[in-house]
């Protein structure tokens, strides 16, 4: 089977399960890492790919394949009062014009252990309806800053999701051209406007100023450049009026299941699928034989 673009045998599964069973004391972080040494499952940059394998692991559990070592303490905090750094968080609404917010910034997160990653985990868990996470394979996480009125909020990226019908037909991908080209599709997976700001055209505003540095910070960090952006609006809670006004593509709606949902038993809400291309000619630079839109490669 084929899970985070990566093929898991019998025999590799078995070997796994050997593993685990035979050091009691191995981490889910050590095996993983061992795990790519194993397979040299790498990203272009030939770092390991740890977070997919961790991913992949968790997946091969909740199917009933493996029986893993026992998770060790969170590292994302739950929700709970917001710290010092997170202070202007909360508050009254606020109803200002975008001008008077100016400059505002995008912080790049660039360590899990710096008090940047710490107020973005506070700000998700607190005010996110899907929390911190965790997020899928690579990722990338910034927040929204204005000097004069503190932190506006967040977003992430991380792994495009394996199969999905609305993109992949938009796109024209056979099965072997998603494979090849999957992981230079990218999925913002976060995106948080504090709720007490009223502040029209800010959302849209802070999409535009994340995609022009996200494919390069990309890029940086993992040795590659994507070239599309994916998301999904829950259409039981949002509009998505920012996303298309950012100039955002909806090709279609989800089947309404989860993305772990492999048997189909999960019902969930619909989501809009929209697209957003980093790269101009993105369908032919990623394998696809959709058909043209003006605009959209």
């Amino acid at each position: 089977m084929t899970i985070c673009g990566q093929e898991f045998s019998s025999d590799l599964i078995q070997r796994i399960q050997q593993t685990v069973e035979g050091e009691p004391g191995l981490s889910r972080g050590a095996l993983s890492r061992r795990m790519c040494a194993w397979l040299d499952w790498r990203t272009a940059r030939g770092q390991l790919k740890e977070v997919s394998c961790r991913v992949a692991l968790l997946k091969l559990q909740r199917r009933g394949w493996l029986a893993l070592p026992r998770a060790g303490h969170a590292a994302v905090p739950r929700p709970g009062p917001l710290g010092a750094e997170a202070g202007k968080a909360e508050g009254a609404p606020l109803e200002v014009s975008l001008e008077a917010l100016q400059p505002v910034q995008v912080v790049r997160i660039e360590r899990a252990d710096s008090s940047a990653a710490r107020t973005w985990n506070e700000l998700m868990n607190r005010y996110h309806y899907l929390g911190a996470g965790p997020l899928c394979g690579a990722q990338m996480r910034y927040l929204l800053h204005s000097p004069s009125y503190g932190w506006l909020g967040g977003l992430a990226f991380s792994a495009a999701s394996w199969q999905l019908a609305a993109r992949d037909r938009w796109m024209g991908w056979s099965a072997q051209a998603r494979r090849q080209h999957l992981q230079e599709v990218i999925a913002n997976s976060r995106f948080l406007i504090l709720p007490h700001l009223r502040v029209a055209s800010l959302a849209s505003h802070v999409l535009s100023l994340v995609l022009q540095r996200v494919g390069r910070d990309w890029q940086q960090r993992y040795g590659y450049r994507s070239v599309l952006v994916e998301t999904f609006v829950d259409t039981e809670r949002f509009a998505g009026t920012c996303y298309r006004a950012a100039n955002w593509l909806s090709v279609g709606v989800t089947a309404g299941r989860g993305r772990q949902d492999a048997g189909h038993a999960g019902a969930r809400s619909v989501k809009q699928v929209l697209v957003y291309p980093l790269q101009r000619r993105a369908r032919p630079r990623l394998g696809g034989g959709g058909i043209r839109r003006r605009g959209f490669g």
